[in-house]
């Protein structure tokens, strides 16, 4: 049965034995669909680096795919061209097109597609909320015409979310209800702010930029994607590798994730003793001690050596360079943004400079999050 703590068993497990596993999850995708009905999702990243080389030690001719969305740092798309049988797909807007349609893609992928739903609702109860048929204890629509810096209260969103047409989106940002029928243990309310920020909010991003070309290739080529998704990455992943495994094939989406119960210090491990090539913006790859509650091969009296915490020296994650997910919990110093200010200099005045001067005007998002919301975003 998979659940939490069976997930955690499998995350102890020594390095050897979770290849050896990867390896068995990757030919049961390969018994299901044929070398010819899958591919690699390859974004460049350390993680799709290790699941590439696994995967082509046994099957050399299973094609990787990488989306070239235009928000990769440099030295990524660079390392991505020094890889054979690789087909590159572009999305059909860019990142700037994507946040003036749909928001800016902030905090978590679970809070932003609430605001954007709740800020949806809002501007439509300006136009066309009746306070006359939902009396409320303020006058909702006296403050939701305020100059737009202004900042709303919250127990006035409150009494918004709990108008007539609020949808459940809009409640659970309000703290009224809960994912489904299931408690939820993320605090939602903490951003209820962000409903009446003077920009967009949304995570639409990811769903245009990456999910949508990755979705018109498995239509054209009938091929399912094989990819590096750890469960430690977010609370969704981890649900949904406790909802479907690691070879999810019976959904509308089929996907294999051999690596679900992979840790982030497994994929350094792995890399240093394999001796890969990684992107250049990781830097190097140092060991930093032992691995607190994680089992070695001497447990299983198969080893003396006990695994060891490694880090990079550059990036630690590279994803996309303008994504504002989680970066309100990055320590000082060691931000997203302060990083680019230092490495990438004229990608960080991009994202920084006002839209009307050519930019993305982050700066502008980030300093209004910080001084309503209580953050200390780092840029």
């Amino acid at each position: 049965m998979r659940d939490a703590r069976y997930l955690q068993e499998l995350q102890a497990l020594p390095l050897d034995l979770k290849v050896m596993l990867t390896k068995q999850r990757i030919r049961e995708a390969v018994s299901r669909y044929g070398e010819d009905g899958l591919y690699v999702s390859f974004s460049g990243g350390k993680d799709s680096t290790v699941l590439l080389d696994i995967v082509r030690k046994d099957y050399p001719d299973i094609p990787a795919v990488f989306i070239d969305t235009g928000l990769e740092y440099p030295e990524i798309r660079s390392f991505v061209k020094t890889f054979d049988n690789v087909t590159w797909i572009k999305p059909k807007k860019n990142f700037k097109q994507v946040i003036l349609d749909y928001g800016y893609p902030v905090i978590s992928k679970e809070v932003s597609e609430r605001v954007y739903y709740a800020q949806k609702y809002l501007e439509w109860y300006r136009e066309n909320g009746d306070e006359d048929k939902e009396p409320t204890s303020y006058s909702i629509k006296k403050f939701l015409n305020m100059d737009k810096e202004e900042k709303i209260p919250d127990e006035v969103l409150v009494e918004l979310a709990q108008t007539e047409g609020a949808t459940l989106r809009v409640k659970q940002l309000a703290g009224l209800a809960k994912d489904g029928d299931k408690k939820s243990s993320f605090n939602y309310n903490k951003w209820l702010f962000l409903m009446a920020a003077p920009f967009m909010v949304s995570n639409k991003c990811c769903d245009v930029m990456k999910k949508s070309p990755a979705h018109a290739y498995n239509v054209e080529t009938g091929r399912i994607p094989i990819t590096a998704q750890m469960a430690e990455e977010s609370r969704l992943r981890k649900q949904k590798w406790i909802q479907n495994g690691c070879n999810a094939f019976d959904g509308k989406k089929p996907v294999s994730n051999p690596m679900s119960f992979w840790t982030e210090n497994d994929v350094l491990q792995y890399i240093v003793e394999h001796g890969l090539k990684i992107a250049s913006v990781y830097g190097d790859i140092v060991e930093v001690g032992e691995i607190p509650g994680q089992m070695t091969l001497s447990d299983l009296g198969l080893d003396e050596d006990s695994p060891r915490t490694y880090c990079t020296t550059g990036c630690k994650r590279t994803g996309c360079m303008f994504c504002g997910f989680g970066c309100h919990m990055e320590k000082p110093g060691e931000g997203r943004f302060e990083r680019l200010k230092e490495t990438h200099p004229k990608v960080y005045d991009y994202i920084m400079r006002p839209v009307e001067q050519g930019g993305l005007d982050f700066k502008t998002v980030i300093d209004w999050i910080n001084n309503n919301g209580g953050t200390s975003i780092k840029y």
